[in-house]
């Protein structure tokens, strides 16, 4: 019995050639290359300034090199006391946060599982608080803190003005809106089998949400919280109005702390501001593939 042997061409080996440079294309990246510089200038220019002296960018200008120092980022955690601050933040944050994801999962779900008359209004609604400037709600809001009583162990001033939870609230509805949006949508593009199947097996109406929708929208909730942390977190300008004690202003108002009466320190300033930066930043990289998972995940369902 004979055996044939048979032969095949070797594939061609790659010619290495670029492809070419068209004009449209050196645009974009131009483009990219500008848009990237210029969110990262501000950053890098904080980071040179706050590792620079006061005397020497004083006498030599900010564009200059010289003046090496780290005292800035010692000085200012004493003198804004960012340590207390950190914490208020966190006190701040975390049930904002963890609030804000659980109504908004509740309502989305109520309008992506159920199909009713006053749907799309209800989130609408919802929507469009997003849509408010929060300055044109500063006078309602401020009277309406400064009317409704706390319990003395919830509050030291017995109001909701200048209290933890005053500032959770306020953040809980400026940012619910987005959440049900995003999470609706999401939401609305699983398999309605899933949920004739528990139906099917008994499941009632909190089961099908806890049970089957929520463990499939963890990466559209990752997403999510990266961003509520980051916004809750930086946010200034509610703490700065509904709050009067010091010592319980978030790390982002205690800023303030670092201006002088008569002249302020932009290096101190900048590295007060570094320090503030950081915790969100480690955030992110450690959601990272959470965010980018649940933005391309929502991206690509429908």
């Amino acid at each position: 019995m004979s055996s044939a042997t048979l032969t095949r061409e070797a594939p061609e080996a790659p010619t290495g050639r670029r492809r070419p440079l068209r004009p449209a294309r050196v645009v974009l990246h131009l483009f990219l290359g500008t848009v990237a510089v210029g969110w990262l200038f501000p950053i890098l220019w904080a980071v040179l300034t706050s590792l620079r002296s006061y005397e020497y960018t004083a006498s030599n200008g900010y564009v200059s090199l010289g003046g090496w120092t780290f005292d800035n980022y010692l000085t200012a955690w004493r003198t804004a006391e960012f340590g207390k601050h950190f914490l208020n933040s966190v006190y701040i944050t975390v049930p904002a946060v963890l609030l804000t994801l659980f109504l908004a999962s509740c309502v989305a779900f109520v309008i992506a599982r159920f199909s009713w008359k006053l749907n799309i209004v209800l989130l609408g609604l919802f929507t469009a608080a997003n849509l408010l400037p929060q300055q044109a709600l500063l006078i309602p809001l401020f009277r309406m803190f400064t009317e409704i009583p706390l319990p003395a162990w919830m509050s030291d001033s017995e109001l909701l003005y200048d209290s933890y939870w005053g500032l959770i609230l306020v953040n809980v509805a400026f940012q619910c809106g987005f959440c049900v949006f995003v999470l609706s949508n999401y939401m609305k593009a699983l398999p309605h089998e899933l949920y004739e199947a528990a139906m099917v097996d008994g499941a009632s109406v909190w089961r099908q949400y806890w049970q089957v929708t929520m463990p499939l929208c963890r990466p559209a909730l990752a997403a999510l919280a990266t961003l509520e942390v980051t916004w809750i977190y930086n946010e200034f300008f509610w703490a700065t109005v509904l709050m009067r004690t010091g010592d319980k202003f978030p790390v982002t108002s205690s800023l303030n702390n670092l201006r002088g009466e008569f002249f302020t320190d932009n290096n101190l300033v900048s590295a007060g501001s570094v320090l503030v930066a950081i915790p969100t930043l480690v955030i992110f990289f450690l959601l990272q593939k959470q965010f980018v998972r649940g933005l391309t995940l929502g991206a690509s369902k429908g």
